[in-house]
């Protein structure tokens, strides 16, 4: 086993790490997509983006023909399945870097950055300050990390004698507590809002993801709730909200 490989290993096994890529037909890459699209001047074709936490490419290759030239990094080497994506979706002007950000640094900036539901992950949060260095002034960073008020734990707990790790509600308790079990942070508009301005961004605007349903299975009640209440890309009630999304700036 090369040395690489160990430390791909070590690091899967490490809770802050923990986390599985969205699948292309996800409802929640779709979501994603319709979000950024609905941000004015966001789209670019003369503008280069980079997605950091790209998994196998699922949004970053959708979203390419989009702008000149996109680049998808991420802590595991998901070279192999980023280019059955650029394939699928023709995506010639993508490519796949394997970075850690928290140890490594890249030389490129870009005009856009996209990353979603990755802030959590880090083993320091203000790794976001990456983020900011990454970006072109009067660039456009547009996250998305999960909401507190979800009513289940979207990335699982450590819980004892308790098998099921999404348990209801163990995601309203206290930070100390939820941050002792569970696999990855939470967040409320106005913590993440605080940790990104605390590195240098404007908040642009705000809004929670409505959940989209993906872990439920296929049937009468999927598609009831899908189109009714949880119908909507973006809502005002956060108890419906998986996610929340956020637009910021790096000032010129």
């Amino acid at each position: 086993m090369s040395n690489t490989n160990r430390v791909d290993k070590q690091l899967f096994q490490d809770e802050h790490y923990l986390g599985k890529p969205a699948d292309e037909d996800d409802r929640i890459v779709k979501r994603r997509i319709d979000i950024l699209n609905e941000q004015v001047g966001f789209f670019n074709k003369e503008m280069t983006c980079l997605e950091i936490g790209c998994g196998t490419g699922a949004t970053i290759n959708q979203v390419a023909k989009e702008f000149s030239d996109c680049v998808g990094v991420d802590i595991y080497d998901y070279a192999a399945d980023f280019e059955k994506q650029q394939l699928k979706w023709n995506a010639t002007n993508t490519r796949f870097q394997q970075v850690n950000l928290e140890k490594e640094t890249l030389q490129s900036r870009f005009d856009r950055i996209i990353s979603f539901e990755v802030i959590e992950h880090f083993e320091n949060e203000d790794t976001v300050a990456a983020f900011f260095n990454l970006l072109k002034p009067g660039g456009l960073v547009a996250i998305s990390v999960p909401n507190k008020w979800w009513v289940f734990e979207t990335h699982g707990a450590k819980l004892p004698l308790l098998p099921w790790n999404r348990v209801p509600f163990f995601s309203w308790l206290p930070r100390p507590i939820h941050e002792r079990w569970a696999n990855a942070r939470i967040y409320t508009k106005q913590r993440i809002g605080t940790l990104l301005k605390k590195h240098g961004f404007q908040i642009q605007s705000m809004e929670y993801v409505t959940a989209p349903m993906d872990v439920l299975s296929e049937g009468k009640l999927k598609r009831l709730l899908t189109s009714t209440v949880f119908k909507n890309d973006t809502t005002g009630n956060p108890f419906i909200a998986t996610a929340i999304f956020v637009l910021a700036k790096k000032p010129l």
